[in-house]
């Protein structure tokens, strides 16, 4: 049994009223969570992650990074597979994220939650670890290679976003700008959304499982401060990028991809005269082939944004490919 299926039964309808606190203290993942107790930013602050470790641990390790509108416990599936074939796994929840702390007042930018992971790592004497990020996760993945890649033995992408520089293209907007839109969700938007931009109009009780949490917090008492956590983390989406500096990757690199996928930050506040279409997925592997020909880009056709998720057989090909180049 998943996660997902566990937590199916909690998820009657986008209306059901689930709460959880900013921590997610009645929200049970897949495995046992540890703690790891750190200073950042002058601030006491707890890292939440999952540690599968295998007696094949000569094969190494592989973290696992989550996107923005997910945590850790939604790479149980692929965690399984690969802790199967001999791997050490961990699933870091990121400052911000599901159980971890999630502080108002923090400067979070992709080079500080690399450098908390890369501490998790050493506090764990993991020397060094393949990197699998998906979405935002696939941001936060290159440049925690770019800025240690002794520490980053190969590095996957999945469906990440950042494959074009957003800034270029739309109007900034403040961190405010997403605070006041985080306060306006409602547990029916969190379902439209994902189905819509996800998974083609589908919908299942898997798919539902992975909008628990959101909800939860939607309907919780914390939702003030985890909207102002989660517009934080918009801004260094818009304010960090990535794609210009994939010529810099010096390990392995791959990029998988679902073609369907259309994630497109910002394509509703373009810049005047902008006509560049935002979020062609079916295009942008070329594109990063382009940047980076040493790059291995796997596309999975029609599939969209958690190839992961949407169908596992498919995406444990490539990642099998991944694993085996």
């Amino acid at each position: 049994m998943t996660f997902q299926d566990a937590h199916a039964d909690e998820m009657v309808s986008a209306d059901a009223k689930i709460s959880f606190t900013k921590s997610l203290e009645k929200y049970q993942y897949p495995y046992k969570v540890h703690r790891y107790p750190f200073e950042s930013q002058g601030q006491h602050l707890e890292m939440a992650y999952m540690y599968l470790s295998s007696d094949e641990s000569s094969k190494g390790t592989i973290t696992l990074l989550h996107g923005k509108n997910f945590n850790g416990a939604y790479w149980q599936v692929t965690a399984n597979f690969l802790h199967a074939a001999g791997y050490n796994v961990l699933i870091p929840d990121q400052i911000g994220f599901g159980k971890s702390s999630k502080p108002t007042e923090y400067q979070y930018s992709f080079e500080a939650l690399a450098h908390n992971t890369k501490t998790l790592l050493d506090h764990l004497d993991i020397e060094s670890s393949h990197i699998i990020g998906h979405s935002m996760g696939g941001m936060l993945a290159s440049r925690f290679a770019l800025l240690y890649p002794n520490k980053t033995q190969r590095l996957t992408l999945v469906n990440p976003i950042g494959l074009e520089n957003y800034l270029h293209y739309v109007e900034y907007k403040d961190v405010d700008f997403f605070y006041k839109n985080e306060l306006k969700q409602q547990p029916q938007k969190i379902v439209n959304y994902q189905k819509k931009n996800y998974y083609d109009g589908a919908w299942n009780d898997q798919y539902a499982a992975l909008t628990i949490p959101l909800i939860g917090w939607v309907n919780g008492p914390d939702w003030s401060t985890l909207a102002m956590v989660s517009a934080r983390t918009y801004d260094m989406i818009f304010t960090g990028p990535v794609i210009e500096e994939f010529d810099d990757f010096k390990m392995p690199a791959t990029l998988i991809i679902g073609t369907r996928d259309r994630t497109g930050p910002g394509r509703n506040w373009k810049k005047t005269g902008v006509n560049y279409e935002l979020g062609r997925y079916d295009l942008l592997g070329a594109q990063v082939k382009k940047r980076n020909p040493n790059m291995n880009v796997i596309e999975l056709d029609g599939l969209g944004h958690l190839p992961h998720i949407e169908h596992f057989e498919r995406f444990q090909k490539a990642l099998k490919q991944t694993l085996l180049n």
